[in-house]
């Protein structure tokens, strides 16, 4: 049932809502939005005290939507992208449309950030948006132009091209003295850096530790985290020994900031592999240039990975 335009919530307040249900996060909704993280919570309040429900769970670190705030969000972010768009015509900023691409907080940080600044430097005329969130998106529905996704092959949506596979290997910081290889004793006296999301078992240490025969070590310790970039930056810092994703962490490895561990045998494989799916088979020419971008990067993250095979080999 529809209401009167003057029933309708102010577009600042569903403009603050919308800022915080892209990001996902009132801090960097008001960085977007240019105002205080306070200002952006109350306008959010004022909104679900004129709905009269909850649209965010909020929690310690993190915020997620009801499904009241779901349901809104879906219908807001469109309206306000359509709205972006029109505005942006009509003020001649057509060409300047940007070029969105959404991805695993993961994948983002690890990967795709660390190559965005070339890019750019080459193409300062496309605007870039990453869309960073560990939610899988509709890309129509939330107006995207492409997505990184991870995945097996058997679930890769259809029109998917396949980006990179993935390599695990244990990897630590050279300050830990570990020398490139990794024995029952020298792992009995580390920390273990464990990735405590979704149960994948090519992650998992207790897997690994079965995987080479050593289920009863008892590690000095064990650090867990709930993102991954995270678990990367503590084992960049010395923290501890990580499970490394070798296609990801390329870059840190490549700098000397983290070094790949041999272990007697290897542990157990991961099926999956990243995906770039595509909002439209044909689109905008900026985004067929970011897409041929993603995808030359692929191309050569698949011959560093290569390239390490045949020098461990």
């Amino acid at each position: 049932m529809s209401i009167g335009l003057a029933r309708l919530p102010s577009l600042d307040l569903i403009r603050g809502f919308v800022a915080v249900g892209r990001r996902m996060s009132i801090t960097l909704a008001a960085q977007d939005l240019c105002l205080t993280q306070s200002a952006v919570s109350r306008q959010v309040l004022a909104l679900e005290e004129m709905l009269g429900v909850r649209l965010l769970v909020r929690g310690h670190r993190a915020i997620s939507f009801t499904p009241e705030g779901e349901r809104l969000f879906r219908s807001a972010d469109g309206a306000i992208r359509e709205l972006q768009d029109v505005v942006g015509i009509l003020r001649g900023g057509a060409a300047a449309r940007p070029v969105t691409v959404s991805t695993s907080i993961g994948v983002a940080g690890l990967w795709l950030m660390p190559r965005l600044g070339a890019f750019l430097r080459v193409h300062p005329g496309i605007d870039v948006r990453l869309s960073a969130s560990n939610r899988v998106a509709d890309l129509k529905a939330d107006g995207l132009d492409m997505a990184l996704r991870y995945c097996p092959p058997e679930t890769a949506p259809e029109g998917a091209q396949r980006l990179f596979g993935e390599t695990i290997a244990p990897v630590a910081h050279p300050s830990l003295g570990l020398n490139g290889r990794l024995d029952v004793a020298a792992l009995a006296g580390c920390v273990l850096l464990e990735f405590d999301g979704e149960y994948r078992p090519w992650l998992r240490w207790s897997e690994w530790l079965a995987s080479q025969g050593w289920e009863a070590l008892k590690p000095r310790g064990v650090l867990r985290f709930n993102q991954y970039d995270q678990l990367v930056q503590a084992a960049i810092a010395g923290q501890g020994v990580a499970l490394g994703r070798l296609e990801l962490i390329g870059q840190v490895m490549a700098d000397g900031r983290l070094q790949r561990l041999e272990t007697p045998r290897p542990g157990p494989a991961s099926a999956n592999a990243y995906w770039l799916l595509r909002a439209e088979a044909t689109a905008r020419p900026e985004v067929e240039e970011v897409a041929r971008w993603i995808l030359a990067e692929a191309a050569a993250t698949r011959g560093a990975a290569e390239g390490q095979e045949e020098k461990d080999g």
